[in-house]
C-alpha cells in the first residue's frame, strides 16, 4: 500500500496522462468540498467553540509540508510569551483506542503516532490525541489548564472554531500539478489561501504575502546516550542516512550541504521501523531525522544519531500572531 501511494504521489508533482484521466473525479471531489463549505457558511453545519484561542496549522496538500516543525517552534514561542499552550493532534498512524489520549514522555509511537510524541518531547507541553479535534481541544482546556490550543493539522476540520489559521507550504514542491485529489495533491482549491491569516513557506522561494520559515541542522544527538556532536565530526566518516518523511530528499540534501556524503535510504512517511528493516546498519554510523528517532530508539545500534532541526520564523509573523491572540 505504501509503495502504491508513493507511486501515485510522484504523479502529483508533474502533469502526466494519468492525472488528466482522473480529473473528472477531482471535479466531483471539488464539488463536494464546496457543498461542505456552503453548509458551514449558511449554518447548516455548526462551528463550535473551544473556550480559548485556537491556532490551526495546516496545509492544502496531502503529505508533509513542515507543519510539525512549525508547531514545535510556535509552541516554544508562545510559552516564552507567557501563554500556556497545548497541542491537539489526530495521531496519524497511531493505534490507541483510549480517546482522548494525553501523550506521555515514554508513550509508544505505534500507539500515539510519531509526530505527537516528537512534539511533546521537544516542547514539554501537553499533547492530546483525538481524531475529534474539538473534543481533544476541550480536554486540553478542562484537564491540562491550557489557555491557547495549537492544532497540528486540521485546516479542513471546520467543526472546531479557530482564532488563527496558518497554511504551511512546501517551498520546493509547492502545489505539485495544481489539481485536486485524486488527480493531484490538493485537499482544497488554491483560493482557500485567500481566507487564512498567515501563509508560511518552508524553504524555497517566498512569494509576496508569504512568511519564510527556515530550518537548519548543525548537530547530531546520540539515540541512547543523548551525547551531542557537531555534524562536522561526521564529514570524514562513512555515514548512512535514513528518512521516513514526506520529502526524504530534503534531509539528505541538508546533510550534503553540511559537508557529509551520506549513503541515503528512504522509507514511506510515518514508517514504523522494525529491527529487520535496519539489521544491516546495526554497526554502522546512522543519521536520521528526529521524527524517525522516536521510533528507532529501542532498536538503535551503538552509533545511531538523530539530527534535530532548528526552525526560525520571521519577527513580523510572530508579532502579528501575538496581536491576533491578544485582541
Amino acid at each position: 500500500m505504501n509503495l502504491v501511494f508513493q507511486a501515485i504521489e510522484k504523479t502529483w508533482y508533474r502533469r502526466n496522462p494519468w492525472s488528466v484521466l482522473l480529473l473528472p473525479l477531482s471535479m466531483v471531489y471539488g464539488a463536494l468540498i464546496q457543498l461542505r463549505l456552503a453548509a458551514y457558511r449558511f449554518g447548516v453545519l455548526k462551528c463550535l467553540e473551544v473556550g480559548v484561542p485556537v491556532i490551526v496549522v495546516g496545509n492544502l496538500t496531502v503529505g508533509g509540508s513542515g507543519k510539525t516543525p512549525l508547531v514545535i517552534r510556535l509552541v516554544q514561542f508562545l510559552d516564552r510569551a507567557g501563554f500556556s499552550p497545548g497541542i491537539v493532534s489526530r495521531g496519524y498512524r497511531g493505534r490507541t483506542t483510549k480517546i482522548p489520549f494525553l501523550v506521555q514522555e515514554g508513550s509508544d509511537p505505534s500507539l500515539v503516532g510519531d509526530e505527537p510524541l516528537l512534539v511533546h518531547q521537544q516542547t514539554g507541553c501537553p499533547v492530546v490525541i483525538d481524531r475529534n479535534r474539538l473534543r481533544g481541544a476541550r480536554h486540553l482546556t478542562s484537564q491540562c489548564g491550557v489557555d491557547v490550543v495549537v492544532s497540528d493539522d486540521g485546516l479542513q476540520h471546520l467543526r472546531m472554531s479557530r482564532t488563527v489559521e496558518i497554511a504551511v507550504i512546501d517551498g520546493d514542491r509547492r502545489f505539485g500539478n495544481g489539481y485536486l485529489l485524486p488527480a493531484g495533491p490538493l485537499r482544497e482549491s488554491l483560493s482557500r489561501l485567500d481566507t487564512v491569516d498567515f501563509i508560511v513557506t518552508n524553504g524555497g522561494p517566498t512569494l509576496p504575502g508569504e512568511h519564510p520559515m527556515r530550518t537548519t541542522i548543525t548537530e547530531a544527538v546520540h539515540l541512547t546516550t543523548g551525547e551531542r556532536r557537531p555534524l562536522s565530526q561526521f564529514s570524514k566518516k562513512t555515514v548512512h542516512a535514513i528518512a521516513g518523511t514526506a520529502n526524504p530528499e530534503k534531509f539528505f540534501s541538508d546533510l550534503r550541504l553540511a559537508g557529509l556524503a551520506p549513503c541515503a535510504r528512504s522509507f514511506p512517511d510515518h514508517y514504523l521501523y522494525q529491527s529487520s528493516d535496519l539489521n544491516d546498519l546495526y554497526l554502522s554510523t546512522v543519521l536520521m531525522t528526529s521524527k524517525d528517532a522516536v521510533k528507532c530508539r529501542k532498536i538503535a545500534g551503538p552509533d545511531w544519531w538523530a539530527v534535530p532541526q532548528t526552525t526560525e520564523i520571521d519577527d513580523l509573523f510572530k508579532q502579528a500572531l501575538l496581536e491576533l491572540l491578544r485582541h
